[in-house]
């Protein structure tokens, strides 16, 4: 018997990517109908294990507005990122349920050049990522099947996110200013979900549960300038109607973003490979499969 998966916020970037993922194996809720904000909401939950159990729950729900976050009020904050993934993990304890929380390479301050291990000490730069962080500890606090997987600059075919806003920038503006002293791994959801499912269901498959964090993204590193230029490439092979012409680098300072960001967003994968035998291609291939996707379904 094939096993049913629960997804929380399916209408979101890596959500949607793991309903197509899974298929007719997926059961789904919105942000609308399992609101983390309301204190009911495991009994959601527990409504939608009655009428089809499940044996994995992904949370793939949170607030990921990098920059409102700094003025967000902190209970709404905590409550989604910091305080919900614990009472979701709990639940998935008590009731047998393997749970799976993404988490963010923001966790990191960006200092120096080397890829992030799982083991490095955490600190956030922005609170975002420090609620981030608490939503980690939440999970691992709870003695039950978790898995956390810590990804970076995840974007998709469709939304917002910036894959879309480039190339609507693109299709519009003669020049984009675009920040170059950030660099990191950009990972297209679609693989993602396919590299989470194969992982859980590799770490299901082992006698003993390999719980803990564990970081997933594409290979290589680029920076947001960099990135936005393989875009811009994609788009002049298919249009030649192109407005932009180029990208122009800038730094984060003179970007003035509200939040700080780390500048060294590069995440080691390797225990991922090691343990539960998943590992994502270079980043250049996951921009390929979104355009190709794009390509496929434009109107998303």
């Amino acid at each position: 018997m094939i096993a049913a998966w629960l997804v929380l916020g399916k209408d979101g970037m890596v959500g949607r990517a793991m309903m197509e993922q899974l298929g007719p194996r997926a059961v789904g809720l919105s942000r609308q109908e399992c609101d983390f904000t309301d204190v009911s909401f495991l009994d959601v939950i527990d409504a939608a294990f009655t009428v089809k159990p499940f044996s994995v729950l992904i949370n793939a729900a949170a607030y990921t507005r990098v920059d409102d976050a700094e003025n967000e009020d902190s209970g709404t904050l905590l409550r989604i990122n910091a305080i919900a993934p614990g009472e979701l993990a709990a639940w998935c304890a008590k009731n047998g349920v393997v749970c799976v929380h993404f988490s963010t390479d923001y966790v990191f301050d960006g200092s120096g050049t080397h890829a992030w291990r799982e083991d490095d000490v955490p600190a956030p730069l922005n609170a975002y990522g420090t609620s981030k962080l608490m939503g980690e500890r939440a999970v691992a606090a709870v003695d039950g099947n978790y898995l956390i997987f810590r990804t970076s600059w995840v974007y998709a075919a469709q939304g917002k996110n910036f894959f879309t806003t480039m190339r609507q920038f693109m299709a519009t503006r003669a020049s984009l200013q675009v920040v170059a002293d950030q660099v990191g791994a950009p990972t297209f959801a679609g693989h993602l979900a396919q590299g989470v499912v194969t992982g859980v269901e590799n770490a299901m498959a082992q006698g003993e549960f390999p719980r803990g964090i564990y970081h997933l993204c594409h290979g290589g590193v680029v920076s947001w300038h960099g990135f936005a230029d393989a875009i811009l490439a994609h788009e002049r092979a298919v249009n030649t109607e192109l407005a932009c012409q180029a990208t122009v680098p800038v730094s984060t300072k003179d970007y003035g973003a509200t939040a700080p960001r780390p500048s060294n967003s590069q995440l080691d994968c390797a225990r991922a490979k090691m343990v539960l035998g998943v590992a994502l291609p270079a980043w250049e291939v996951g921009l390929r499969a979104c355009c190709d996707e794009h390509a496929s379904n434009p109107l998303g």
